[in-house]
């Protein structure tokens, strides 16, 4: 399926050769976050599934920060959230689509990080300068984070009185462990390149220059000859089955998705191996099936 191109006010949309750039844009503000990206960020991500000429997306920012963390120069609560309420953790089961709730109760960032978490599309984060607050944990969920000489990450809740958002609860201690997780949020440090590197959170370190073009290749050695529809499917299986009690869970999964892949891009996939050339997958990626029984 294919969608027109999104036109957004804090976000650039840029499509090349198959890889989505999608650059946080407001360099005057070191691209602090907003209600507004917010909205705009989690409906890309939604949106990107339905863009079949997409196969993976590159999240990077303008100028010469990524996310300087949470603007914090909005009047009344900064957060968006509405401070009449007294919402209650049967809310927030039972309600969370209740439109008082969507708005003026849940955490923006955690609206923008299950967006990336349901995303059907390799993410790739290109972290060229500073990433903190919702900055900082925007990027747990994609897939993998390139940073800058230039980058630095910084879990800096502790120092203005709030809690990690976001969902990185769930995301950092899978990323780095539940020790050094704790340290980095206790600690509240700007961790410095060398320091994400030797922490697991950072694939790579690049000159200032040379990050876009590396992270831009990277999502093309993800999606070159593979089958969008199967890849789709893998990320989903990764993720989702990394929180499951039992492998018997990721099995029924598993089983699911290797049914419908195997016919879907299976073939292809088979007869280009024993043939000897190129596959020429024609399944797309927004017409993957449910295999985990919740759509």
């Amino acid at each position: 399926m294919t969608t027109s191109v999104p036109s957004y006010s804090t976000l650039d949309w840029q499509v090349d050769d198959g890889v989505l750039t999608l650059t946080l844009d407001r360099p005057d503000a070191l691209n602090s976050f907003t209600v507004t990206m917010a909205e705009e960020l989690e409906d890309a991500f939604r949106r990107v599934n339905d863009h079949d000429e997409v196969a993976a997306v590159v999240v990077t920012g303008a100028g010469r920060a990524f996310c300087a963390g949470m603007d914090l120069t909005r009047e009344g609560n900064v957060f968006g959230l509405d401070e009449s309420l007294t919402p209650t953790p049967d809310d927030m089961r039972e309600r969370l689509d209740a439109p008082e709730i969507q708005a003026g109760v849940r955490d923006t960032g955690g609206r923008v990080t299950l967006a990336i978490y349901d995303c059907t599309k390799p993410v790739i984060g290109a972290i060229n300068g500073a990433a903190v607050g919702i900055g900082a944990t925007m990027t747990l969920p994609m897939d993998v984070r390139l940073v800058s000489t230039k980058a630095r990450i910084g879990f800096v809740f502790g120092k203005i009185g709030i809690v990690p958002e976001a969902c990185s609860s769930w995301f950092l201690p899978r990323l780095v462990g539940i020790s050094r997780a704790l340290e980095w949020i206790y600690s509240a440090d700007i961790l410095g390149p060398d320091e994400l590197l030797e922490g697991g959170l950072v694939r790579s370190v690049h000159e200032p220059d040379d990050l876009l073009p590396a992270a831009q290749e990277l999502a093309r050695r993800f999606t070159r000859n593979r089958s969008p529809y199967a890849v789709a499917l893998a990320r989903q299986l990764v993720y989702r089955n990394v929180g499951v009690p039992h492998p018997l869970d990721a099995h029924r999964a598993d089983s699911l998705a290797m049914f419908y892949a195997s016919q879907a891009d299976g073939k292809e996939g088979v007869a280009a191996f024993l043939e000897k050339r190129d596959p020429d997958f024609s399944a797309p990626a927004s017409r993957v099936p449910d295999v985990f029984g919740d759509r």
